[in-house]
């Protein structure tokens, strides 16, 4: 796992969204795992950016959601779908049918759900599966306590999940209480994972994501076990870690590395 530190969120949301955009340039028809809520806002943003002044090009592009809500239509403005179009989807060249996001209406929630898993596998798996973490360390919609294994399901949210969404609707009867997500089974399966955590009330989730025990507790703890994570946060996000200096050794090597300053880091000096 390699942890960023930036020093503000808005570094954290750029370095994350360069990330993005360089795949899409090296892998013009990636498969890109995507992540609603107030963390990626700022990256999609950059994303357009770059599409409409530097031309990056989605035209390639799958994307797969992690989660929805059920019983909120792609019309609903608090459904992930409508969120998804009004923040990146109708900004960028990409085809509207090679966008994913998990059916909150669908009949058959079984079967949906196998169908999502299917849908993956179809187009070759994840590349790149951009996450966030709940202040309680959930990653998609598992939460404290989700099998470690889960697939893409029906999924019940925690009270303080429902809690915190309340201020998005006009009544506490209005807020969903279940949601289809993909499972942490299913992420663990992405080629890899980009997770971007801002804001002091994130510090003790990322401290118990990166260095506690890999626990159903904190679904995003399994995240130790994936082969390539990349973990960006703010200085306030990462300000529990306690290996922070080793984290920032790590970071200026790798930087070196991709930049081919080999001689800062001792090769080809003998």
């Amino acid at each position: 796992m390699r942890v960023i530190i930036e020093k503000t969120a808005e570094q954290a949301e750029l370095r994350t969204a360069g990330i993005m955009a360089d795949l899409v340039r090296h892998k013009p028809n990636a498969v890109l795992g995507l992540a609603t809520g107030s963390t990626p806002v700022k990256v999609y943003r950059e994303l357009v950016r770059q599409h409409r002044e530097a031309e990056l090009d989605f035209s390639q592009i799958t994307t797969f959601n992690l989660d929805e809500y059920v019983g909120l239509g792609a019309q609903h403005p608090q459904s992930f779908r409508y969120f998804m179009q009004e923040q990146l989807f109708n900004h960028i060249n990409i085809d509207h049918a090679a966008t994913h996001v998990p059916d909150g209406r669908a009949l058959d929630f079984s079967a949906h759900c196998q169908q999502y898993e299917q849908r993956i596998l179809d187009a070759g798996g994840i590349d790149l599966q951009l996450l966030g973490i709940g202040v309680d360390g959930h990653i998609a919609f598992n939460e404290p306590g989700s099998s470690l294994g889960s697939r893409t399901r029906l999924k019940t949210l925690a009270s303080e999940t429902i809690r915190q969404n309340k201020k998005f609707f006009p009544g506490d009867e209005q807020v969903p209480r279940l949601a289809l997500t993909m499972g942490v089974g299913t992420i663990l399966e992405t080629r890899s994972c980009l997770l971007l955590a801002t804001g002091a009330h994130k510090a003790s989730a990322v401290r118990s994501m990166v260095e506690g025990p890999v626990t159903a507790q904190i679904t995003a703890s399994a995240l130790q076990l994936h082969r390539e994570v990349i973990v960006i946060v703010d200085e306030e996000a990462g300000g529990w870690l306690e290996r922070r200096d080793y984290y920032a050794e790590v970071d200026e090597c790798h930087q070196l590395l991709e930049t081919g300053q080999l001689r800062a880091l001792g090769i080809g000096n003998q």
